[in-house]
């Protein structure tokens, strides 16, 4: 692959991950939001017993759309995180190739390393934003839960959201608020830094993610592909995606607790604030023990595998192929 075809293929491959997942975001948000609330509980704590459990009481306590808080950032900024991780997963493997011979296994974990790293300039602000907006219901869920949380101890746990969850009197349920709200607030205390909180954390779930699923995906697409010079067939595909990006989810599960409890600014009673990943790492295992590491996994597998497949499924159908070609915007790729 030279570097005019990476070029010119460019323009696609960011049109169909930003559809992709549009799309996947659309389709699995409501999971997402099960899963954070799951890796925020505490142990003598538990407001959510699985993750239909969550989705049942998060339906009739903040209605059908209550499921979707925060997927309004996710919408956003999905499509530049996908073409920040395409683009650069590109550039790294056609700098690694040699003489137009296929990548060693080494070589494409390296070139999935550096999509990962540089993709968290948006996934970092991006999950920030979006578990704050998440993890609003479970709160609200905890101090109705009789003995649970008095309203004192909720107005107490955070300074810095009070005037956006609570602006109104503390016995009544959070009032809604948004990501712009809490990015206006962030920026305003804390600086640029204040949206970046958790990077350490996000680049230890994103990098060993991007190591495992593009390398594994790569290998298991071959495997479908009647000939070297074929294109695996459309099931292939999207099966080697679900397979692929659930296995690396499951794989870095642990680094995604530590992440969504980093970026929660927000503490319910009796929930210890972290001064950093290993504080984190270490608190969870004395307290919780290792199983909480796993909390999510089986949601986050649902949410990852169906958002790589789609994400295959429209690099098969051809979906940005067709609007450049059908569009002056085909003029990106000429």
């Amino acid at each position: 692959m030279d570097r005019l075809h990476i070029i010119c293929t460019l323009p696609a491959k960011l049109i169909n991950g930003g559809i992709a997942g549009i799309v996947g975001v659309t389709c699995v948000f409501p999971i997402d939001l099960a899963k954070t609330r799951l890796q925020n509980q505490r142990q003598g704590q538990q407001v959510y017993k699985s993750m239909m459990d969550c989705l049942v009481k998060t339906v009739r306590s903040e209605g059908y759309f209550g499921m979707y808080r925060g997927a309004a950032v996710n919408l956003t900024l999905v499509t530049p995180e996908k073409a920040i991780k395409l683009a650069a997963n590109d550039f790294f493997r056609h700098h690694l190739a040699k003489d137009g011979k296929g990548l060693t296994v080494f070589k494409e974990m390296m070139a999935g390393c550096g999509a990962g790293m540089c993709q968290v300039v948006v996934t970092t602000p991006m999950e920030m934003l979006k578990i704050q907006l998440q993890d609003a219901g479970r709160l609200a869920a905890q101090q109705r839960k009789p003995g649970m949380m008095s309203p004192t101890k909720l107005a107490a746990t955070n300074a810095l959201l009070s005037r956006s969850y609570n602006s109104g009197p503390v016995t009544s349920a959070p009032q809604a608020v948004s990501a712009t709200q809490i990015a206006k607030e962030l920026l305003h205390t804390q600086g640029i830094q204040g949206l970046y909180k958790g990077l350490g954390a996000t680049l230890m779930r994103d990098v060993p993610f991007s190591i495992v699923y593009f390398p594994l995906f790569a290998n298991l697409n071959r495997l479908g592909k009647p000939s070297p010079e074929e294109s695996a067939p459309f099931y292939w595909a999207f099966l080697s995606g679900c397979a692929a990006g659930s296995t690396a989810a499951v794989a870095v599960n642990p680094c995604d607790v530590v992440k969504t409890r980093l970026q929660s600014l927000n503490k319910g009673s009796a929930e210890e604030a972290y001064d950093g990943v290993l504080d984190c790492v270490s608190k969870i295992m004395r307290k919780e023990g290792p199983s909480a590491f796993l909390k999510g996994a089986g949601c986050r597998a649902l949410v990852i595998a169906p958002l790589f497949g789609i994400a295959q499924v429209m690099y098969f159908v051809g979906v940005g192929e067709y609007i450049l070609d059908s569009s002056p915007l085909r003029l990106l790729s000429a």
